[in-house]
Parts: structure tokens; sequence; C-alpha cells
């Protein structure tokens, strides 16, 4: 809840004072569907799990994470890389959701083109310069996406994703997970 919280996307909630996080919105965001990624037409795809924004010191951005104050081109940059990851991995699912707290806030795409920090192995780090922002919400509790993406493609793929609920476990910022979970998949997940 901190995280939704943080992040401006729940209309209503007070964090002056005592917290308050509406139980309109609680009963919204507890009805949200799951996403069904069998419908991407790829093995598996990768999330970033992100958190609220938070400023940073960097030549090409301003700030991390994900937050509704932020506009278009901030959020963009926000989102678009410096991750330890697998970055043909993440191309090959051809969309990235980003979630907060489980449910799907951004979704990025552009994903073909990636640029190291420079580190090998393990430690590196990888961007995504071409990344397009296709969508993203600035109200969870009535999705709509904010953004107006040119590509049909882009289009297509943030109206099947946002607001959805997209559970995925990593010890980093990125998770992958697969697009069409088999019974075995499923109780594993359950039982974490």
């Amino acid at each position: 809840m901190k995280k939704l919280m943080a992040t401006g996307v729940v209309p209503g909630v007070r964090e002056q004072g005592r917290q308050v996080f509406p139980l309109a919105a609680l009963q919204q965001l507890q009805a949200r569907p799951a996403a069904d990624l069998t419908v991407l037409g790829t093995a598996e795809v990768a999330v970033l799990r992100s958190d609220a924004p938070a400023k940073v010191d960097e030549p090409d951005r301003d700030w991390i994470g994900f937050g509704t104050a932020l506009d278009q081109a901030q959020l963009l940059a926000a989102l678009s890389g410096w991750w330890r990851c697998d970055p043909a991995r993440v191309a090959a699912g051809g969309v990235l959701p980003v979630t907060v707290a489980g449910f799907v806030v951004a979704v990025l795409t552009g994903l073909t083109e990636w640029e190291s920090d420079g580190t090998a192995g393990t430690t590196g780090r990888y961007r995504f310069p071409k990344a397009r922002l296709a969508g993203y919400l600035t109200d969870l509790t009535a999705p709509a996406n904010a953004a107006t993406p040119v590509d049909p493609e882009d289009a297509r793929l943030a109206g099947l994703l946002l607001g959805t609920r997209l559970a995925s476990v990593s010890g980093g910022p990125i998770a992958y997970v697969t697009t069409n979970p088999t019974t075995t998949d499923l109780l594993a997940t359950e039982g974490e």
C-alpha cells in the first residue's frame, strides 16, 4: 500500500497526519483483473518492478521510478533503463510492463536496442534508448491511458495491460514471467 500511496496513482489518499487509503479505492483495486499474457505471443515477458520516484543526479535523467507527478518525458527517462538484466531477454518479450505493488501502471515498447554501462557479466546494467512509453496511468482505480501512442500496436498493448494485476518475483527490478504458465508454474507461484 505504501508504494501505491507514494506514486500518486490512487486518488483520495492522504499521507499528511493519519494515513488514509479510501475504502472504495481498495475495493476497486481488489477487483482489477489479472493480465492475460497469453495474447503476447512470446514465451516470457520481462517486468519492471518499480518503486516511487526518487531524484537522481545522472546526465540523462533526473528521476528513477514511477510517479504521477512526473511528465511523460521524465517518466520515459525514469523507466527506460540502467538495470541489471539480460537485455536480449527483455527485448525478446517485445513489451515491458511496469508494475508498482503488482499492478501494471506503465507499458514500454521499442526495446530492440540497448546500451551497456560498460560493466561485463552479471554486474552490468543496461538501458533501452529507443524505448517508447506506450501508456501509463494517473489513476489506477479508473485505468485510462494518459499517453497517446502513435503506433497502433503500442496502443493495443497498453490497452491490454494497463491497470491489470501482474505478479512477479525477482531479487531486483527486472523479473521474467512466463506468458503461458503451466499448472506447475501456477502452484509454485501460489506457494510463495
